[in-house]
């Protein structure tokens, strides 16, 4: 690959320098900061078909936080509603001489798609596509872990949750396995486990307790229930019960074992408040980390 990135919309297929180099320029600026000027002049677009609070506030921080101009563009006030087609409205927008393009829509690889067809030197963003890819998450987790646990090749991470429908999963698993954990474990219901080809060297299975023990990691996922179509799920209480994560479990795994989620959580369903709020939580870590990740990703796709 090159040593620049000219796009970001899967970490799928990126080598372990790439990665590397992203984390340490997003450790750099939690340090040190980041020139307030580096991107002086540049237009980053927010173009979210889905809801978001964590990404989408985060990217906007991260490109106001280096200089950029943001804009937010409302779908629901937009042309989309009136039949312009996906292509058109890049188009109209690479018009206007937007430099990025950051983009989250329900269906599955439409960041690609953008980047395949954009007619300028407008940089696409993957801030979350379908079930497929979510990269910025993806680094942000990989981050918040090597803060605590840099030896990577000593490691047990346990996702557990919808890991079928889940981008979130399979981009941690796509960081993870570059980095070179050694052993990552995914527990979901048989209702929500995924095709083993699509993660190649993972554990998977459905006994959450079998899957925490001596695990360093634990990182919880929510029930995609927007992305559900006639999968025999157990009821809220049922779940918890099986793949909750509690006190008696967290002690199941190893001493210290960290404990993640993406968000929104829903709690006492897949993460009790005791262990959500606890000494052993990193999910507000997470979240600070979300906007030094994207600072980074911003300043390789668009710094001078």
């Amino acid at each position: 690959m090159t040593d620049r990135l000219r796009h970001l919309t899967t970490l799928e297929g990126l080598d372990r320098t790439a990665l590397v180099r992203l984390l340490d320029r997003a450790e750099a600026i939690r340090h040190d900061g980041a020139p307030r000027d580096l991107l002086a002049g540049r237009t980053v677009l927010n173009l979210f078909f889905e809801h978001s609070t964590r990404t989408r506030t985060s990217f906007e921080l991260a490109a106001k936080r280096l200089g950029a101009d943001v804009v937010n563009f409302d779908v629901a006030l937009s042309s989309t509603n009136k039949g312009e087609s996906l292509l058109d409205t890049l188009h109209t927008l690479e018009a206007m001489r937007l430099d990025a393009l950051v983009v989250r829509h329900k269906e599955n690889g439409t960041p690609e798609l953008l980047a395949r067809h954009a007619t300028s030197a407008v940089a696409v963003v993957n801030a979350g596509d379908g079930q497929r890819a979510h990269p910025t998450q993806g680094l942000l987790d990989a981050l918040t872990i090597r803060q605590q646990r840099p030896d990577f090749e000593n490691l047990a991470v346990v996702i557990c949750g919808d890991i079928r429908h889940s981008r979130v999963a399979r981009s941690d698993v796509h960081a993870l396995a570059a980095l070179g954990v050694g052993e990552i474990r995914l527990c979901a219901p048989p209702a929500l486990q995924p095709d083993p080809a699509e993660f190649p060297g993972c554990r998977i299975g459905e006994d959450f307790d079998t899957a925490l023990r001596g695990a360093d990691v634990a990182i919880m996922l929510r029930i995609q229930k927007e992305r559900i179509v006639d999968a025999a799920l157990p009821d809220d209480g049922a779940y918890f019960a099986r793949y909750g994560l509690d006190a008696r479990r967290l002690a199941l795994a190893r001493p210290g074992c960290l404990v993640m989620h993406p968000g929104p959580i829903n709690r006492g369903i897949e993460i009790a408040d005791a262990v959500a709020d606890g000494p052993q939580s990193r999910i507000l870590a997470q979240v600070a980390n979300g906007v030094f990740v994207r600072m980074a990703v911003l300043a390789e796709l668009l710094g001078r």
